[in-house]
């Protein structure tokens, strides 16, 4: 169904913790958007989604289970954002009510999980309809400019790609369901997936093995819930060779919040290197040709983003709210979809393949192997 620009689109949101809050701030700065209903079976969770709501907060329903939601909600947009092992059943209802649906990341805990969420999506279609994984990071202003200098081909044959997140613990969710693998798939499955998803988005390659080392070595080690100690990792290598040649790796650690960049990239093609540091807001391009220590910084600023988003920033006010507007521009994007009945930038095969990709580096660091593509995609 191809809406027009002015059409105004109906939300539903189902999850209120944390990021259902930041898609509430969202949504409520773009024009002829209405969040028509939220959806929590946590009271707390709700009371802080009426809160941002704000003066709409009385013309928003509430309801506390997905399936009083579709039996009475009216909406056009579904913005899943409840704790990640929820995902596989929640998803299911909503994609078989035929409403576009943003899954916030990642997609499932499982890749298995994943898969059965694709063949749903084809079994219940329908022309127009949007599925999105929100994997926002590819949003991010930085990464935007640094993967505009990736497909400009300034930087040759791109060779190698290096990211670092060097941040804070894990914050204290809704009955501290992020503290156990289970209901995560993983440090490396839950915080990592958007990092897999930009090496598959930069390279332009897929995947052929993981190799991985990592630990839990300092955070959460003094809590216990339930008698259970938190079992995630805090800190990790990660190795990824791809089916182009290229290779790409990961340097995290949770226990590093004594930094100034949260999030650096590292790019480098046979002609060049490009570097974006995320939360700096900064990207440094060199060319070989250049000469040695020859670099090109440029501050990040709405002039700079892609001409799609620059035009909503400039005519609609960018939202610079958490995840540095990245949720905000992932929106916008997908509003676009929507409106002009295109396909999703983000899909459902995105989202399996950076949960896959993590959890092949979970069996890796179990199995102290590298693990191939193909033991988790079967």
């Amino acid at each position: 169904m191809s809406l027009s620009s002015t059409t105004s689109l109906r939300y539903a949101i189902v999850g209120t913790g944390m990021m259902g809050i930041e898609h509430i701030h969202a949504l409520q700065t773009l024009a002829d958007t209405r969040i028509v209903a939220v959806c929590d079976p946590h009271a707390p969770s709700i009371s802080a989604a009426r809160k941002a709501l704000g003066p709409d907060r009385d013309s928003v329903e509430v309801y506390t289970d997905v399936e009083a939601l579709l039996a009475n909600g009216e909406f056009d947009v579904v913005v899943l954002a409840s704790p990640n092992h929820t995902h596989r059943a929640l998803a299911e209802p909503l994609l078989r009510s035929g409403a576009h649906l943003l899954i916030e990341k990642p997609l499932c805990t499982t890749a298995q999980d994943c898969r059965e969420l694709l063949t749903l999506e084809r079994e219940t279609q329908r022309p127009g309809r949007v599925v999105w994984v929100g994997l926002e990071y590819r949003y991010m202003a930085p990464t935007m400019q640094l993967l505009a200098h990736a497909r400009s081909g300034v930087l040759g044959n791109l060779r190698m790609l290096a990211i670092r997140e060097h941040r804070f613990p894990f914050l204290v969710k809704v009955q501290d369901w992020n503290r156990f693998s289970a209901n995560t798939g993983g440090t490396l499955v839950e915080k990592c997936c958007h990092f897999f998803d930009l090496m598959r988005l930069v390279l332009q390659a897929e995947p052929t093995s993981v190799y991985a080392s990592g630990a839990q070595d300092v955070n959460h080690l003094d809590e216990t819930y339930d008698g259970r100690t938190p079992d995630i990792l805090d800190n990790a290598f990660v190795v990824v060779d791809f089916d182009n040649g290229a290779r790409a790796s990961l340097d995290l650690c949770m226990f590093a919040e004594a930094t100034k960049n949260e999030q650096e990239i590292s790019l480098v093609g046979d002609l060049g290197k490009a570097e974006a540091l995320v939360t700096q807001g900064l990207v440094r391009l060199g060319l070989r040709a250049d000469g040695w220590l020859q670099t090109n910084e440029q501050p990040i600023n709405t002039a700079e983003l892609p001409s799609a988003v620059q035009h909503h920033e400039i005519n609609h006010g960018a939202h610079h709210g958490l995840h540095h507007g990245s949720s905000w521009r992932e929106h916008v994007a997908m509003q676009q979809a929507i409106r002009n009945n295109t396909t999703a930038e983000v899909t459902l095969h995105d989202g399996l393949m950076s949960v896959a990709m993590g959890e092949a580096a979970h069996r890796s660091i179990a199995a102290h192997r590298p693990v191939a593509m193909s033991e988790v995609l079967l």
